[in-house]
C-alpha cells in the first residue's frame, strides 16, 4: 500500500531557467499540483522566507530545494540562515545541485542539510532523479508541520 500524496509548498531556489523548467515538470507528478515558489538568488531566498514568518506561517513552505551555485548570496549561506532560524529549522533542505565536490556535500552536511543530490547532465536522468526525491520527501517522508 503506498502513502497518499498531498499537495507541497515547495520553495525552490535555483538561478537556471532550464533546471527550474525541468524540475517543476518532474514535481507535477499523478494529480497533485504541488505549489512551487522560485526564486534565483540567496538573497531573494531570505526575503522569501522572512515575509513567510510569523503572521504569515500557512505560506511557510513544507519543502525547500535548493542549489548551492547561486548569485547574491550562495546556497552555503542560504542554508546556515535557514537551519539557525528557529522557525524554519524543521524544514527539511534538499541541496540540489550540479556539484560533485566532496568538500561541497561536507559542508552542506555539516550545515545539517537533510540531503545532497548532484543533478544529473543526462535530461531523463535529471528528470528520473527529481521525481524521486519527490515521491521520497513528498509522499514517504512525514514532513513537520508548518508554524
Amino acid at each position: 500500500m503506498s502513502a497518499q500524496i498531498r499537495p507541497a509548498e515547495i520553495l525552490l531556489i535555483e538561478d537556471n531557467p532550464g533546471d527550474v523548467e525541468l524540475i517543476r515538470e518532474a514535481l507535477q507528478f499523478g494529480r497533485v499540483l504541488n505549489r512551487i515558489s522560485v526564486v534565483t538568488d540567496g538573497e531573494a531566498a531570505l526575503a522569501f522566507l522572512n515575509r513567510t514568518r510569523g503572521f504569515e506561517t500557512a505560506a511557510r513552505p513544507d519543502l525547500i530545494l535548493l542549489d548551492l551555485n547561486l548569485p547574491r548570496k550562495d546556497g552555503f549561506e542560504v542554508l546556515k540562515e535557514v537551519k539557525e532560524h528557529r522557525d524554519l529549522s524543521s524544514v527539511p533542505v534538499v541541496i540540489l545541485t550540479s556539484s560533485q565536490a566532496d568538500r561541497d556535500i561536507l559542508k552542506s552536511y555539516n550545515l545539517h542539510a537533510n540531503c545532497f543530490i548532484s543533478k544529473p547532465v543526462d535530461v531523463d536522468e535529471f528528470l528520473n532523479t527529481v521525481r524521486s526525491m519527490g515521491e521520497f520527501w513528498l509522499s514517504i517522508v512525514k514532513l513537520p508541520p508548518g508554524g
